[in-house]
């Protein structure tokens, strides 16, 4: 006989809440674990200090911001769903590669979407053109 595993409480209000932001701040750790997201913080925070740099608008901070928090959102679901395929399919799959990949390939169109927005930042700021 199968031990059905322990259901917890619903939670409602402000609990719920609570709930939600500790599940958030959990995911966030689990994604720190990632050398690709901690090398995106720190490609990020040189963004930050070459925009310091060259004296960018403060429009160019917050629009960079939003597209690193999109990166960070994508990068989170791409790290849930090679969590899943790596659960569900144990051995090497091509099925389960082609997921991996695309999720990689949805991080690698942010990363790029990233560096275009910073060079059009820097060189409309630099007035290079």
């Amino acid at each position: 006989m199968t031990r059905s595993p322990k259901i917890p409480n619903k939670v409602t209000g402000f609990a719920h809440f609570l709930a939600a932001a500790r599940y958030s701040f959990d995911g966030a750790k689990v994604l720190f674990r990632e050398s690709a997201f901690r090398q995106e913080i720190s490609a990020q925070l040189m963004i930050f200090g070459a925009f310091w740099l060259a004296s960018v608008a403060p429009i160019h901070y917050v629009l960079t911001l939003i597209l690193f928090l999109v990166t960070s959102a994508v990068e989170a679901l791409n790290t849930g769903l090679e969590e899943v395929v790596d659960l569900v399919s144990p051995e090497w799959s091509q099925a389960a590669k082609n997921a991996k990949d695309l999720g990689s390939f949805a991080v690698f169109c942010l990363l790029c979407a990233n560096g275009c927005y910073v060079i059009f930042a820097l060189v409309t700021e630099l007035d290079l053109f």
